[in-house]
């Protein structure tokens, strides 16, 4: 079962006077997985709690399954709630339990499911992300990536349709970074489910996802397909993935109006189309012995039918991917 799209449609969430993001519109693909950059403090972790219901914008829809999450009842989001797995940035593991019993929490508390059911349960999840045999030891005694991955596993075991990380990568070396995005690929391929990570992380962003947004200053400056948003020439853009201290993104949120109007119009250090699509690292491939990952199937018809829109560079990137042929084809599916 392909998981759920999430239909994000002109949202904005403020604290008292303080805007957090405006109008943000945008469409997480069913069974898909995207990645959310932006620098820290741009809210990306609040929308994150607006997609659970955990934090209700002032305007707009967030509909999922034909539920509307920002104006249904309680009863109504109780049930939408189940369509999802949350990893949070902490971990958020009960440092009194093992690991086994941090994952049973939630089939205890949501499911009537028998104590021989949950185990079967809780340990197939724990062979999942690599904990076979951790079961027994507390938060506390394992490593910043056990628990993280341990956190993957609880978020799994009410069988989401959507999983929601909010920066998965904090507290972790580039090493286990890798583990981990290499497991959210696997995770991918074998559940199908829609997923949504919320990051600063760069290698992330540039090897994990199908499509790829950016929240900066309190608006969505752009998502859409990886290969859009990694060859843009937009400024901001260009400054967060090359680390660039020249630009509209500073040390303060602070900034001088008209400077800061000058830097987000302005394209920037335009690299040929060739230089930037070169620098376009391969997408992660499902780990040898699974099968082929249906979501990136189903992305790549996407992009085949809207392929002759895309921008210049995006488009030569992606013909490193697809041939002319792959392309007619893709598009002939998407008819179908």
């Amino acid at each position: 079962m392909t998981g759920r799209a999430v239909e994000i449609d002109h949202i904005s969430k403020s604290f008292g006077p303080t805007d957090i993001w405006r109008d943000v519109t945008m469409t997480l693909p069913a069974g898909e997985v995207s990645v959310l950059l932006g620098p820290s403090g741009t809210g990306k972790s609040v929308l994150l709690k607006a997609l659970i219901g955990l934090l209700k914008p002032e305007s707009g829809r967030i509909t999922v399954a034909g539920t509307d999450l920002v104006h249904c009842s309680e009863h109504e989001l109780y049930r939408a709630r189940r369509l999802f797995g949350v990893m949070f940035q902490d971990g958020a593991l009960f440092g009194s339990m093992n690991l086994y019993d941090n994952i049973a929490f939630p089939l205890r508390e949501h499911t009537r499911k028998s104590e021989h059911e949950i185990r079967n349960n809780v340990l197939e999840r724990l062979a999942m992300v690599g904990l076979s045999g951790a079961e027994d030891r507390l938060p506390g005694e394992v490593s910043g990536g056990m628990r993280k991955r341990a956190s993957l596993a609880r978020a799994l075991v009410l069988d989401p349709e959507i999983i929601l990380c909010d920066e998965p990568d904090s507290g972790l070396d580039p090493v286990r970074t890798a583990y981990l995005s290499q497991l959210l690929i696997d995770i991918n391929t074998q559940i199908d489910a829609t997923i949504l990570v919320v990051t600063h992380n760069i290698n992330i962003a540039r090897t994990v996802p199908d499509n790829l947004g950016m929240l900066f200053r309190k608006r969505l400056v752009m998502f859409g397909p990886r290969e859009v948003l990694l060859t843009s020439h937009e400024h901001v853009v260009r400054q967060f993935l090359h680390g660039d201290r020249s630009g509209p993104i500073g040390m303060s949120e602070e900034k001088d109006t008209e400077a800061e109007t000058e830097s987000l119009t302005s394209s920037g250090d335009t690299a040929g189309d060739d230089e930037v699509r070169d620098q376009i690292p391969a997408q992660l491939e499902p780990s040898p012995g699974l099968p082929r990952r249906a979501a990136k199937r189903r992305h790549l018809r996407t992009v085949a039918r809207e392929f002759g829109s895309l921008p210049a560079a995006a488009r030569q990137a992606l013909s490193h991917i697809m041939s002319e042929e792959d392309r007619r084809q893709l598009e002939m599916e998407a008819v179908d």
